[in-house]
């Protein structure tokens, strides 16, 4: 079994809409394998509004009450607010990558994801199935 991971919005989005069986088997493996998944409140936010717009409301509520029931979900609090605004300050990203981010940095986990966002970030370790 691998370590905890911070799963970002590309690990939702692609397990929801990719084409390629290969990547879904991979990202399934990967839901499997790990220990402790964890997920900012942001994300559920990026992945509801996802999932509103393609599919509507009954479909976005379904999806995010999977996410919940699977994942530990880390509201932004006072250090992971901070911590944001630094990696902002630093690296030019929207706000919800830079909360993510920083989630992972407090928490001590990798960050699954393939955003090209995270890629220069310092202490933020990335994870993806290729």
């Amino acid at each position: 079994m691998t370590t905890s991971r911070v799963y970002d919005t590309r690990f939702f989005a692609e397990s929801f809409y990719t084409s390629d069986p290969q990547l879904a088997k991979k990202l399934k493996e990967e839901f499997k394998s790990a220990k402790e998944k964890l997920v900012s409140s942001l994300t559920i936010h990026e992945i509801y509004r996802v999932v509103l717009q393609k599919e509507g409301k009954t479909v976005a509520t379904l999806k995010s009450q999977i996410i919940q029931r699977y994942f530990q979900i880390i509201d932004v609090d006072y250090s992971i607010a901070v911590k944001s605004a630094e990696l902002r300050s630093r690296h030019p990203m929207p706000m919800a990558d830079s909360v993510i981010a920083a989630t992972a940095q407090i928490n001590k986990c990798p960050l699954f994801s393939d955003d090209a966002h995270f890629k220069n970030i310092d202490n933020l370790k990335l994870v993806w199935c290729k």
